[in-house]
Protein backbone atom coordinates (compact mmCIF):
# COMPACT_ATOMS: atom_id res chain seq x y z
CA UNK A 1 0.00 0.00 0.00
CA UNK A 2 1.13 3.16 -1.02
CA UNK A 3 2.24 5.45 1.89
CA UNK A 4 -0.75 8.27 0.85
CA UNK A 5 -2.84 5.43 1.10
CA UNK A 6 -1.88 4.43 4.18
CA UNK A 7 -1.82 8.18 5.69
CA UNK A 8 -5.34 8.52 4.92
CA UNK A 9 -6.25 5.68 6.55
CA UNK A 10 -4.52 7.34 9.54
CA UNK A 11 -6.55 10.39 9.27
CA UNK A 12 -9.68 8.45 8.36
CA UNK A 13 -8.68 7.26 11.78
CA UNK A 14 -8.12 10.44 13.45
CA UNK A 15 -11.88 12.33 12.06
CA UNK A 16 -13.47 8.99 13.91
CA UNK A 17 -11.72 9.49 17.08
CA UNK A 18 -12.94 13.18 17.17
CA UNK A 19 -16.19 12.45 16.22
CA UNK A 20 -16.20 9.58 18.81
CA UNK A 21 -14.94 12.10 21.37
CA UNK A 22 -17.66 14.43 20.38
CA UNK A 23 -15.51 17.37 18.34
CA UNK A 24 -17.33 19.63 16.39
CA UNK A 25 -18.46 18.76 12.64
CA UNK A 26 -16.60 21.46 10.88
CA UNK A 27 -13.25 19.76 12.56
CA UNK A 28 -14.43 16.44 11.97
CA UNK A 29 -15.51 17.37 8.21
CA UNK A 30 -12.04 19.05 7.78
CA UNK A 31 -10.47 16.27 8.41
CA UNK A 32 -12.18 13.76 6.23
CA UNK A 33 -11.61 15.94 3.72
CA UNK A 34 -7.74 15.51 3.57
CA UNK A 35 -8.73 11.45 4.10
CA UNK A 36 -9.64 11.89 0.78
CA UNK A 37 -7.56 14.21 -1.04
CA UNK A 38 -4.25 11.70 -0.06
CA UNK A 39 -6.46 8.87 -1.74
CA UNK A 40 -6.52 10.88 -4.17
CA UNK A 41 -3.03 11.35 -4.81
CA UNK A 42 -0.88 10.21 -6.88
CA UNK A 43 2.48 11.99 -6.54
CA UNK A 44 5.15 11.46 -4.81
CA UNK A 45 4.47 12.10 -0.98
CA UNK A 46 7.52 12.90 0.64
CA UNK A 47 8.68 14.98 -2.43
CA UNK A 48 5.81 17.68 -2.09
CA UNK A 49 6.00 17.06 1.58
CA UNK A 50 9.43 18.67 1.39
CA UNK A 51 8.53 21.40 -1.06
CA UNK A 52 7.43 24.60 0.95
CA UNK A 53 3.97 25.74 0.39
CA UNK A 54 3.68 22.04 -1.52
CA UNK A 55 1.35 20.23 0.47
CA UNK A 56 -0.83 23.52 1.12
CA UNK A 57 -0.92 23.97 -2.37
CA UNK A 58 -3.53 20.82 -2.47
CA UNK A 59 -7.24 21.45 -2.61
CA UNK A 60 -8.73 20.37 1.18
CA UNK A 61 -5.20 20.94 3.22
CA UNK A 62 -4.34 23.91 5.40
CA UNK A 63 -1.76 24.54 7.27
CA UNK A 64 -2.52 22.20 10.50
CA UNK A 65 -3.17 19.54 8.46
CA UNK A 66 -0.11 19.72 6.14
CA UNK A 67 2.25 19.91 9.43
CA UNK A 68 0.51 16.88 10.83
CA UNK A 69 1.40 15.30 7.39
CA UNK A 70 5.07 16.40 7.33
CA UNK A 71 5.60 14.76 10.74
CA UNK A 72 4.01 11.35 9.71
CA UNK A 73 6.68 11.58 6.65
CA UNK A 74 9.80 12.87 9.30
CA UNK A 75 8.47 9.86 12.08
CA UNK A 76 6.14 7.75 11.07
CA UNK A 77 3.73 8.94 13.63
CA UNK A 78 1.05 12.05 13.99
CA UNK A 79 1.11 12.91 17.71
CA UNK A 80 -2.55 14.06 17.74
CA UNK A 81 -3.58 10.49 16.51
CA UNK A 82 -1.45 9.13 19.39
CA UNK A 83 -3.00 11.95 21.56
CA UNK A 84 -6.12 10.53 20.70
CA UNK A 85 -5.79 7.28 20.85
CA UNK A 86 -4.47 7.59 24.61
CA UNK A 87 -7.82 9.63 25.44
CA UNK A 88 -10.13 6.74 24.51
CA UNK A 89 -10.70 2.90 25.54
CA UNK A 90 -8.74 1.04 22.95
CA UNK A 91 -11.64 -1.24 22.03
CA UNK A 92 -13.80 1.24 21.08
CA UNK A 93 -11.59 1.80 17.48
CA UNK A 94 -13.18 -2.15 17.00
CA UNK A 95 -16.63 -1.28 17.59
CA UNK A 96 -16.12 1.16 14.13
CA UNK A 97 -16.61 -1.82 12.45
CA UNK A 98 -19.89 -2.78 13.43
CA UNK A 99 -22.22 -2.32 10.87
CA UNK A 100 -25.01 0.54 11.90
CA UNK A 101 -22.41 1.91 14.51
CA UNK A 102 -21.09 5.35 13.87
CA UNK A 103 -18.54 7.28 15.68
CA UNK A 104 -21.33 9.51 17.46
CA UNK A 105 -22.85 6.07 18.30
CA UNK A 106 -20.08 4.65 19.55
CA UNK A 107 -19.13 7.31 21.61
CA UNK A 108 -22.56 7.66 22.84
CA UNK A 109 -22.08 3.79 23.85
CA UNK A 110 -18.82 4.61 25.73
CA UNK A 111 -19.74 7.89 27.73
CA UNK A 112 -23.54 6.18 28.80
CA UNK A 113 -23.28 2.87 29.15
CA UNK A 114 -20.01 2.48 29.44
CA UNK A 115 -19.69 0.08 26.86
CA UNK A 116 -16.01 0.21 25.15
CA UNK A 117 -15.30 -2.59 22.71
CA UNK A 118 -17.04 -5.64 21.44
CA UNK A 119 -17.32 -8.11 24.33
CA UNK A 120 -18.66 -5.34 26.61
CA UNK A 121 -21.39 -4.57 23.35
CA UNK A 122 -22.10 -8.37 23.36
CA UNK A 123 -22.82 -8.06 27.28
CA UNK A 124 -24.85 -4.83 26.60
CA UNK A 125 -27.49 -6.09 23.84
CA UNK A 126 -28.05 -9.44 25.77
CA UNK A 127 -28.85 -7.80 29.37
CA UNK A 128 -30.57 -4.76 27.96
CA UNK A 129 -28.07 -1.90 28.24
CA UNK A 130 -28.80 -0.98 24.71
CA UNK A 131 -32.30 -1.18 25.40
CA UNK A 132 -32.80 1.38 27.99
CA UNK A 133 -31.06 3.98 25.88
CA UNK A 134 -33.40 6.49 24.00
CA UNK A 135 -34.28 6.02 20.67
CA UNK A 136 -32.40 2.24 20.33
CA UNK A 137 -35.04 0.64 19.28
CA UNK A 138 -35.44 -3.88 18.98
CA UNK A 139 -34.97 -3.38 15.62
CA UNK A 140 -32.00 -1.60 15.32
CA UNK A 141 -30.70 -3.56 18.41
CA UNK A 142 -31.42 -6.99 16.03
CA UNK A 143 -29.16 -5.23 13.22
CA UNK A 144 -26.31 -4.38 15.82
CA UNK A 145 -26.56 -7.88 17.37
CA UNK A 146 -26.78 -9.68 13.66
CA UNK A 147 -23.60 -7.44 12.34
CA UNK A 148 -22.12 -8.28 15.55
CA UNK A 149 -21.79 -11.84 15.02
CA UNK A 150 -21.20 -11.69 11.02
CA UNK A 151 -18.03 -9.12 12.24
CA UNK A 152 -16.58 -12.07 14.85
CA UNK A 153 -17.01 -14.40 12.22
CA UNK A 154 -14.85 -12.47 9.59
CA UNK A 155 -12.61 -11.31 12.31
CA UNK A 156 -9.17 -13.58 11.14
CA UNK A 157 -9.80 -12.78 7.69
CA UNK A 158 -7.90 -9.93 5.63
CA UNK A 159 -9.70 -8.41 2.49
CA UNK A 160 -7.90 -9.40 -0.39
CA UNK A 161 -7.41 -5.43 -1.13
CA UNK A 162 -5.56 -5.24 2.10
CA UNK A 163 -3.18 -8.00 2.00
CA UNK A 164 -2.46 -7.98 -2.18
CA UNK A 165 -1.23 -4.37 -2.21
CA UNK A 166 0.74 -5.58 1.32
CA UNK A 167 2.24 -8.60 -0.32
CA UNK A 168 3.69 -6.55 -3.68
CA UNK A 169 5.24 -4.18 -1.02
CA UNK A 170 7.03 -6.50 0.69
CA UNK A 171 7.86 -8.76 -2.85
CA UNK A 172 9.49 -5.18 -4.10
CA UNK A 173 11.68 -4.61 -0.79
CA UNK A 174 12.73 -8.10 -0.70
CA UNK A 175 13.24 -8.77 -4.31
CA UNK A 176 15.51 -5.56 -4.49
CA UNK A 177 17.85 -7.67 -2.08
CA UNK A 178 21.48 -8.65 -3.45
CA UNK A 179 20.92 -12.49 -4.09
CA UNK A 180 17.30 -12.85 -4.22
CA UNK A 181 16.68 -14.54 -7.53
CA UNK A 182 12.70 -14.59 -7.31
CA UNK A 183 9.81 -14.17 -5.03
CA UNK A 184 6.41 -14.38 -5.17
CA UNK A 185 3.07 -14.74 -3.05
CA UNK A 186 1.33 -18.01 -3.22
CA UNK A 187 -1.50 -19.51 -0.70
CA UNK A 188 -5.16 -17.95 -1.04
CA UNK A 189 -3.72 -14.68 -1.97
CA UNK A 190 -3.02 -16.36 -5.47
CA UNK A 191 -5.48 -17.62 -5.86
CA UNK A 192 -7.32 -14.85 -5.96
CA UNK A 193 -9.98 -15.00 -2.78
CA UNK A 194 -12.05 -12.25 -1.09
CA UNK A 195 -10.28 -12.47 1.89
CA UNK A 196 -6.37 -14.15 3.28
CA UNK A 197 -5.94 -15.85 6.50
CA UNK A 198 -1.89 -15.14 6.50
CA UNK A 199 0.08 -14.28 3.11
CA UNK A 200 2.55 -17.11 1.96
CA UNK A 201 5.88 -15.76 0.52
CA UNK A 202 8.33 -18.14 -1.71
CA UNK A 203 11.38 -16.70 -2.82
CA UNK A 204 14.43 -18.48 -3.99
CA UNK A 205 17.93 -17.08 -3.93
CA UNK A 206 22.07 -17.76 -3.45
CA UNK A 207 21.89 -16.96 0.66
CA UNK A 208 19.07 -17.43 2.69
CA UNK A 209 20.84 -15.50 5.90
CA UNK A 210 20.44 -11.94 4.61
CA UNK A 211 17.00 -12.03 3.08
CA UNK A 212 15.64 -13.69 6.90
CA UNK A 213 17.25 -11.09 8.44
CA UNK A 214 15.63 -7.99 6.07
CA UNK A 215 12.19 -9.78 6.25
CA UNK A 216 11.78 -10.20 10.36
CA UNK A 217 13.33 -6.27 10.75
CA UNK A 218 10.77 -4.84 8.06
CA UNK A 219 9.17 -1.95 8.73
CA UNK A 220 5.89 -2.15 10.52
CA UNK A 221 6.77 -6.35 12.54
CA UNK A 222 5.36 -6.02 15.73
CA UNK A 223 6.91 -9.91 16.51
CA UNK A 224 8.88 -12.57 15.04
CA UNK A 225 7.21 -15.65 15.52
CA UNK A 226 9.82 -18.04 13.96
CA UNK A 227 13.15 -17.28 12.21
CA UNK A 228 14.99 -20.30 11.16
CA UNK A 229 17.39 -21.30 8.25
CA UNK A 230 15.03 -21.27 5.12
CA UNK A 231 11.69 -19.90 6.59
CA UNK A 232 10.38 -17.27 8.51
CA UNK A 233 7.36 -16.25 10.08
CA UNK A 234 6.37 -12.48 11.40
CA UNK A 235 3.04 -10.68 12.44
CA UNK A 236 2.64 -7.31 11.23
CA UNK A 237 1.23 -4.30 13.24
CA UNK A 238 -2.69 -4.74 11.80
CA UNK A 239 -2.51 -8.03 13.01
CA UNK A 240 -1.49 -9.86 9.39
CA UNK A 241 1.02 -13.20 9.86
CA UNK A 242 3.30 -13.60 6.74
CA UNK A 243 5.46 -16.68 6.36
CA UNK A 244 8.43 -16.48 4.05
CA UNK A 245 10.12 -20.32 2.99
CA UNK A 246 13.18 -20.28 1.23
CA UNK A 247 12.44 -22.87 -1.65
CA UNK A 248 15.25 -24.61 -4.24
CA UNK A 249 15.33 -23.19 -7.77
CA UNK A 250 14.76 -26.79 -9.06
CA UNK A 251 11.96 -27.20 -6.64
CA UNK A 252 9.88 -24.38 -7.29
CA UNK A 253 7.29 -25.60 -9.24
CA UNK A 254 5.95 -28.10 -7.07
CA UNK A 255 6.48 -25.87 -3.73
CA UNK A 256 4.49 -22.98 -5.74
CA UNK A 257 1.60 -25.83 -6.39
CA UNK A 258 1.81 -27.52 -3.04
CA UNK A 259 1.73 -23.56 -1.00
CA UNK A 260 -1.00 -22.48 -3.57
CA UNK A 261 -3.39 -25.22 -2.34
CA UNK A 262 -6.21 -24.98 -1.93
CA UNK A 263 -5.96 -28.40 0.28
CA UNK A 264 -8.51 -29.99 -1.03
CA UNK A 265 -7.38 -29.62 -4.42
CA UNK A 266 -3.43 -30.55 -3.27
CA UNK A 267 -5.37 -33.63 -2.06
CA UNK A 268 -6.94 -34.78 -5.04
CA UNK A 269 -3.63 -34.30 -6.95
CA UNK A 270 -1.72 -36.43 -4.56
CA UNK A 271 -4.46 -39.15 -4.38
CA UNK A 272 -4.29 -39.31 -8.42
CA UNK A 273 -0.37 -39.45 -8.05
CA UNK A 274 -0.87 -42.83 -5.82
CA UNK A 275 -3.09 -44.03 -8.09
CA UNK A 276 -0.17 -43.80 -10.35
CA UNK A 277 2.68 -45.06 -7.86
CA UNK A 278 3.72 -41.31 -7.78
CA UNK A 279 3.83 -39.62 -4.74
CA UNK A 280 3.75 -35.58 -5.00
CA UNK A 281 5.03 -33.37 -2.30
CA UNK A 282 6.42 -29.56 -2.06
CA UNK A 283 9.50 -31.16 -3.32
CA UNK A 284 8.39 -32.85 -6.97
CA UNK A 285 6.83 -35.68 -7.98
CA UNK A 286 8.63 -38.82 -7.55
CA UNK A 287 8.14 -42.56 -8.55
CA UNK A 288 6.88 -44.12 -5.33
CA UNK A 289 8.92 -47.60 -4.33
CA UNK A 290 6.99 -47.61 -0.85
CA UNK A 291 9.47 -46.26 1.53
CA UNK A 292 8.37 -44.14 4.43
CA UNK A 293 11.35 -41.42 4.24
CA UNK A 294 11.00 -39.10 1.96
CA UNK A 295 12.32 -39.23 -1.54
CA UNK A 296 14.13 -36.11 -1.52
CA UNK A 297 15.86 -37.09 1.57
CA UNK A 298 17.37 -40.48 -0.42
CA UNK A 299 18.62 -38.29 -3.49
CA UNK A 300 15.57 -39.70 -5.52
CA UNK A 301 15.21 -37.22 -8.32
CA UNK A 302 11.75 -36.02 -9.02
CA UNK A 303 9.42 -36.88 -12.51
CA UNK A 304 8.39 -32.94 -12.18
CA UNK A 305 9.10 -30.45 -10.02
CA UNK A 306 10.46 -26.99 -12.41
CA UNK A 307 6.84 -26.24 -12.90
CA UNK A 308 3.50 -26.42 -12.04
CA UNK A 309 2.50 -27.62 -15.99
CA UNK A 310 4.94 -30.35 -16.07
CA UNK A 311 3.32 -31.56 -12.73
CA UNK A 312 0.29 -31.58 -14.21
CA UNK A 313 1.36 -32.69 -17.55
CA UNK A 314 3.20 -36.02 -15.86
CA UNK A 315 -0.34 -36.35 -14.21
CA UNK A 316 -2.30 -36.20 -17.30
CA UNK A 317 -4.32 -33.59 -16.37
CA UNK A 318 -5.10 -30.40 -17.71
CA UNK A 319 -3.28 -27.18 -16.25
CA UNK A 320 -5.70 -25.39 -13.53
CA UNK A 321 -5.09 -21.52 -12.92
CA UNK A 322 -4.65 -20.83 -9.59
CA UNK A 323 -8.15 -18.99 -9.29
CA UNK A 324 -9.71 -22.52 -10.32
CA UNK A 325 -8.17 -24.82 -7.68
CA UNK A 326 -10.78 -25.33 -5.11
CA UNK A 327 -12.84 -28.29 -3.96
CA UNK A 328 -15.73 -27.76 -6.67
CA UNK A 329 -13.27 -27.40 -9.33
CA UNK A 330 -13.00 -30.74 -11.34
CA UNK A 331 -9.86 -31.69 -12.01
CA UNK A 332 -10.13 -33.61 -14.83
CA UNK A 333 -12.15 -31.20 -17.18
CA UNK A 334 -9.63 -28.24 -19.52
CA UNK A 335 -10.58 -24.94 -17.80
CA UNK A 336 -12.25 -22.13 -20.03
CA UNK A 337 -9.85 -19.98 -21.19
CA UNK A 338 -10.13 -17.43 -18.59
CA UNK A 339 -10.42 -13.55 -18.89
CA UNK A 340 -7.85 -11.43 -18.47
CA UNK A 341 -6.95 -7.67 -16.87
CA UNK A 342 -6.07 -7.09 -20.40
CA UNK A 343 -8.72 -8.34 -22.02
CA UNK A 344 -10.63 -4.97 -19.60
CA UNK A 345 -11.63 -2.02 -21.98
CA UNK A 346 -14.38 0.17 -20.35
CA UNK A 347 -15.07 0.62 -17.07
CA UNK A 348 -19.99 0.85 -16.52
CA UNK A 349 -20.03 1.96 -13.39
CA UNK A 350 -18.32 5.67 -11.64
CA UNK A 351 -19.14 8.51 -9.81
CA UNK A 352 -17.73 12.19 -9.95
CA UNK A 353 -18.79 15.00 -7.33
CA UNK A 354 -22.07 15.10 -9.10
CA UNK A 355 -22.93 13.02 -6.28
CA UNK A 356 -20.54 11.49 -3.90
CA UNK A 357 -17.37 10.95 -6.17
CA UNK A 358 -14.30 13.03 -5.78
CA UNK A 359 -13.41 13.62 -9.39
CA UNK A 360 -15.43 16.12 -11.81
CA UNK A 361 -16.35 14.24 -15.47
CA UNK A 362 -13.34 15.15 -17.40
CA UNK A 363 -10.89 14.04 -14.31
CA UNK A 364 -12.20 10.97 -14.40
CA UNK A 365 -12.47 10.55 -18.24
CA UNK A 366 -8.62 11.04 -18.24
CA UNK A 367 -8.25 8.40 -15.95
CA UNK A 368 -9.97 5.40 -17.68
CA UNK A 369 -8.30 6.74 -20.92
CA UNK A 370 -5.00 6.18 -18.85
CA UNK A 371 -6.35 2.59 -18.57
CA UNK A 372 -6.64 2.04 -21.81
CA UNK A 373 -9.76 1.91 -21.93
CA UNK A 374 -12.46 2.72 -25.02
CA UNK A 375 -15.51 3.60 -22.82
CA UNK A 376 -16.27 4.98 -19.36
CA UNK A 377 -19.99 5.22 -18.07
CA UNK A 378 -20.86 8.09 -15.69
CA UNK A 379 -23.71 6.75 -13.29
CA UNK A 380 -23.67 9.41 -10.52
CA UNK A 381 -26.27 8.27 -7.52
CA UNK A 382 -30.38 8.47 -8.29
CA UNK A 383 -32.37 10.66 -5.65
CA UNK A 384 -33.24 7.84 -3.01
CA UNK A 385 -29.72 7.84 -2.01
CA UNK A 386 -29.89 11.41 -0.14
CA UNK A 387 -26.43 10.15 1.76
CA UNK A 388 -24.76 10.27 -1.14
CA UNK A 389 -26.08 13.43 -2.53
CA UNK A 390 -27.87 11.56 -5.36
CA UNK A 391 -29.41 13.61 -7.96
CA UNK A 392 -32.89 15.02 -8.88
CA UNK A 393 -34.36 14.68 -12.09
CA UNK A 394 -33.32 18.29 -12.76
CA UNK A 395 -29.65 17.85 -11.53
CA UNK A 396 -29.47 14.87 -13.58
CA UNK A 397 -30.94 16.53 -16.82
CA UNK A 398 -28.01 18.84 -16.15
CA UNK A 399 -25.57 16.11 -15.68
CA UNK A 400 -26.22 14.47 -18.33
CA UNK A 401 -25.69 17.55 -20.44
CA UNK A 402 -22.64 17.99 -18.65
CA UNK A 403 -21.31 14.58 -19.97
CA UNK A 404 -22.32 14.98 -23.24
CA UNK A 405 -20.77 18.11 -23.03
CA UNK A 406 -17.44 16.32 -22.05
CA UNK A 407 -17.48 13.52 -24.10
CA UNK A 408 -17.91 16.08 -27.23
CA UNK A 409 -14.88 17.67 -26.13
CA UNK A 410 -12.55 14.47 -25.42
CA UNK A 411 -11.05 12.18 -28.24
CA UNK A 412 -10.04 9.00 -27.64
CA UNK A 413 -12.91 8.04 -25.48
CA UNK A 414 -16.63 7.40 -25.22
CA UNK A 415 -18.27 8.75 -22.21
CA UNK A 416 -21.85 7.60 -21.56
CA UNK A 417 -24.63 9.55 -19.83
CA UNK A 418 -25.74 6.79 -17.38
CA UNK A 419 -27.13 6.62 -13.62
CA UNK A 420 -26.73 4.09 -10.75
CA UNK A 421 -30.61 4.13 -10.06
CA UNK A 422 -31.61 2.52 -6.81
CA UNK A 423 -34.25 -0.70 -6.61
CA UNK A 424 -37.08 -0.03 -4.09
CA UNK A 425 -37.87 -2.99 -1.82
CA UNK A 426 -40.44 -3.47 -4.06
CA UNK A 427 -38.52 -3.97 -7.28
CA UNK A 428 -39.47 -0.31 -8.54
CA UNK A 429 -36.86 1.78 -9.72
CA UNK A 430 -35.57 5.76 -8.10
CA UNK A 431 -36.52 7.10 -11.38
CA UNK A 432 -39.40 7.35 -14.00
CA UNK A 433 -39.37 5.60 -17.45
CA UNK A 434 -39.42 8.59 -19.37
CA UNK A 435 -36.03 9.50 -17.70
CA UNK A 436 -34.56 6.24 -17.77
CA UNK A 437 -35.29 6.41 -21.63
CA UNK A 438 -32.78 9.04 -21.78
CA UNK A 439 -29.99 7.46 -20.35
CA UNK A 440 -27.21 6.00 -22.23
CA UNK A 441 -26.82 3.16 -19.27
CA UNK A 442 -28.88 2.37 -16.19
CA UNK A 443 -27.28 0.51 -13.31
CA UNK A 444 -30.04 -0.73 -11.12
CA UNK A 445 -28.63 -1.36 -7.22
CA UNK A 446 -29.97 -2.31 -3.97
CA UNK A 447 -28.95 0.31 -1.49
CA UNK A 448 -31.82 -0.36 1.43
CA UNK A 449 -33.73 -3.17 2.58
CA UNK A 450 -30.82 -5.26 2.36
CA UNK A 451 -32.40 -7.49 5.09
CA UNK A 452 -35.18 -8.60 2.67
CA UNK A 453 -36.24 -12.32 3.38
CA UNK A 454 -34.58 -14.66 0.58
CA UNK A 455 -38.11 -14.48 -1.30
CA UNK A 456 -38.86 -10.52 -1.54
CA UNK A 457 -35.12 -10.81 -2.41
CA UNK A 458 -35.46 -12.94 -5.58
CA UNK A 459 -38.82 -10.86 -6.29
CA UNK A 460 -36.87 -7.59 -6.46
CA UNK A 461 -33.84 -8.31 -8.09
CA UNK A 462 -35.88 -10.39 -10.78
CA UNK A 463 -37.80 -6.83 -11.50
CA UNK A 464 -34.86 -5.04 -12.01
CA UNK A 465 -33.24 -7.39 -14.22
CA UNK A 466 -36.58 -7.53 -16.36
CA UNK A 467 -36.86 -4.06 -15.92
CA UNK A 468 -36.72 -2.82 -20.63
CA UNK A 469 -33.81 -0.25 -19.50
CA UNK A 470 -32.29 -1.51 -17.02
CA UNK A 471 -28.54 -2.76 -18.11
CA UNK A 472 -26.37 -3.71 -15.69
CA UNK A 473 -27.89 -5.28 -11.90
CA UNK A 474 -25.40 -3.31 -10.01
CA UNK A 475 -24.01 -5.25 -6.70
CA UNK A 476 -26.90 -7.51 -6.52
CA UNK A 477 -26.67 -8.58 -2.70
CA UNK A 478 -25.60 -5.21 -1.76
CA UNK A 479 -22.80 -7.35 0.79
CA UNK A 480 -20.18 -5.60 2.72
CA UNK A 481 -17.33 -7.87 3.25
CA UNK A 482 -17.46 -8.64 7.00
CA UNK A 483 -19.41 -5.35 8.21
CA UNK A 484 -22.85 -6.99 6.52
CA UNK A 485 -24.40 -9.85 4.69
CA UNK A 486 -26.56 -8.13 2.51
CA UNK A 487 -29.59 -9.62 0.58
CA UNK A 488 -29.68 -13.38 -0.23
CA UNK A 489 -31.97 -14.42 -3.38
CA UNK A 490 -32.20 -17.21 -5.55
CA UNK A 491 -29.10 -16.51 -7.48
CA UNK A 492 -30.38 -19.18 -10.35
CA UNK A 493 -33.48 -17.57 -10.62
CA UNK A 494 -32.21 -14.04 -10.87
CA UNK A 495 -29.37 -14.99 -13.60
CA UNK A 496 -31.97 -16.94 -15.47
CA UNK A 497 -34.19 -13.79 -15.40
CA UNK A 498 -30.81 -11.68 -16.50
CA UNK A 499 -29.89 -14.30 -19.54
CA UNK A 500 -33.62 -14.19 -20.47
CA UNK A 501 -33.80 -10.04 -21.31
CA UNK A 502 -30.34 -9.58 -21.72
CA UNK A 503 -29.51 -8.15 -18.72
CA UNK A 504 -25.75 -8.11 -17.17
CA UNK A 505 -24.53 -8.91 -13.71
CA UNK A 506 -22.05 -6.76 -11.89
CA UNK A 507 -19.18 -7.88 -10.08
CA UNK A 508 -18.32 -4.85 -8.23
CA UNK A 509 -14.35 -4.89 -8.33
CA UNK A 510 -14.06 -2.93 -4.75
CA UNK A 511 -12.27 -5.45 -2.29
CA UNK A 512 -14.96 -4.79 0.49
CA UNK A 513 -18.03 -5.75 -1.61
CA UNK A 514 -17.16 -7.86 -4.66
CA UNK A 515 -20.48 -8.55 -5.19
CA UNK A 516 -21.26 -10.55 -7.63
CA UNK A 517 -19.42 -13.29 -5.62
CA UNK A 518 -17.67 -15.71 -7.21
CA UNK A 519 -19.52 -18.35 -6.40
CA UNK A 520 -22.46 -16.43 -8.22
CA UNK A 521 -20.65 -15.60 -11.03
CA UNK A 522 -20.54 -19.27 -11.32
CA UNK A 523 -24.36 -19.65 -11.60
CA UNK A 524 -24.00 -17.09 -14.16
CA UNK A 525 -22.19 -18.32 -16.53
CA UNK A 526 -24.17 -21.98 -16.18
CA UNK A 527 -27.11 -19.60 -16.33
CA UNK A 528 -26.04 -17.81 -19.94
CA UNK A 529 -26.30 -14.28 -17.99
CA UNK A 530 -23.37 -11.87 -19.61
CA UNK A 531 -21.34 -10.66 -16.81
CA UNK A 532 -20.20 -6.29 -16.30
CA UNK A 533 -16.87 -6.13 -14.45
CA UNK A 534 -17.14 -2.17 -12.52
CA UNK A 535 -14.85 -0.38 -10.11
CA UNK A 536 -17.60 1.53 -8.57
CA UNK A 537 -14.68 4.32 -8.61
CA UNK A 538 -15.05 7.43 -6.44
CA UNK A 539 -11.78 8.55 -6.87
CA UNK A 540 -9.03 8.17 -9.17
CA UNK A 541 -7.09 5.31 -7.04
CA UNK A 542 -10.20 3.12 -7.50
CA UNK A 543 -10.00 2.29 -10.87
CA UNK A 544 -7.06 -0.13 -9.80
CA UNK A 545 -9.81 -2.20 -7.90
CA UNK A 546 -10.38 -3.49 -11.20
CA UNK A 547 -7.94 -6.48 -11.04
CA UNK A 548 -10.18 -7.74 -7.59
CA UNK A 549 -13.03 -7.85 -9.99
CA UNK A 550 -11.13 -9.86 -12.43
CA UNK A 551 -9.87 -12.40 -10.07
CA UNK A 552 -13.73 -12.71 -8.59
CA UNK A 553 -14.40 -13.62 -12.61
CA UNK A 554 -11.71 -15.60 -12.89
CA UNK A 555 -12.38 -18.05 -10.09
CA UNK A 556 -16.61 -18.01 -11.22
CA UNK A 557 -15.10 -19.13 -14.87
CA UNK A 558 -15.73 -15.87 -16.58
CA UNK A 559 -14.68 -16.03 -19.90
CA UNK A 560 -13.73 -12.58 -22.06
CA UNK A 561 -16.74 -13.69 -24.52
CA UNK A 562 -19.06 -13.68 -21.42
CA UNK A 563 -17.65 -10.28 -20.34
CA UNK A 564 -19.41 -7.34 -21.49
CA UNK A 565 -16.24 -4.82 -20.50
CA UNK A 566 -13.96 -7.21 -22.70
CA UNK A 567 -15.88 -6.19 -25.71
CA UNK A 568 -14.82 -4.23 -28.17
CA UNK A 569 -16.74 -0.53 -28.31
CA UNK A 570 -19.03 -1.21 -31.48
CA UNK A 571 -20.03 -4.57 -30.06
CA UNK A 572 -20.77 -2.98 -26.72
CA UNK A 573 -22.67 -0.06 -28.42
CA UNK A 574 -24.55 -2.03 -30.43
CA UNK A 575 -25.71 -4.21 -27.15
CA UNK A 576 -26.76 -0.81 -25.14
CA UNK A 577 -28.69 -0.16 -28.23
Amino acid sequence: MSDQRVLAKEFEIIAALLEISGANAFRVNATKKVSRVLQDFEGDLHAIAATPGGLEALDGIGKSSAEKIRQWCDAGTIDELETLRSEIPPGLIGLLDISGLGPKTVGRLWRETDIVDRAGLARGIEDGTLAALPRMGAKTIANIKDSLEFAEQAAERTSIGIALPLAELLLEELGSLPGVNSIEYAGSLRRGCETIGDIDLLATCDDPAPLIETFTQAPGVTKVLASGDTKASIRLKDGIQVDLRIIDAEAIGAARMYFTGSKEHNVKLRHLAQARSLRLNEYGLFPDDGQQEPPQQRGIAPIAAATEEDIYAALDLPFHPPELREERDAIEIPPPPLLTLADIACDLHTHTTASDGHLPIAAMAEEAMRCGYHTLAITDHSRSSVQANGLSVERLLEHVAAIREVDAATPGIRLLAGSEVDIHADGSLDYDDDVLAMLDLVVASPHAALRQPPEEATSRLIAAVSHRHVHVLGHPTGRMIGRRPGLEPDMRAVAEAAAKHGTALEINANPSRLDLRDRHVRIAMESGALISINTDAHAAAHFAFMRYGVLTGRRGGLTSEQCINAWQADRLLAWLD
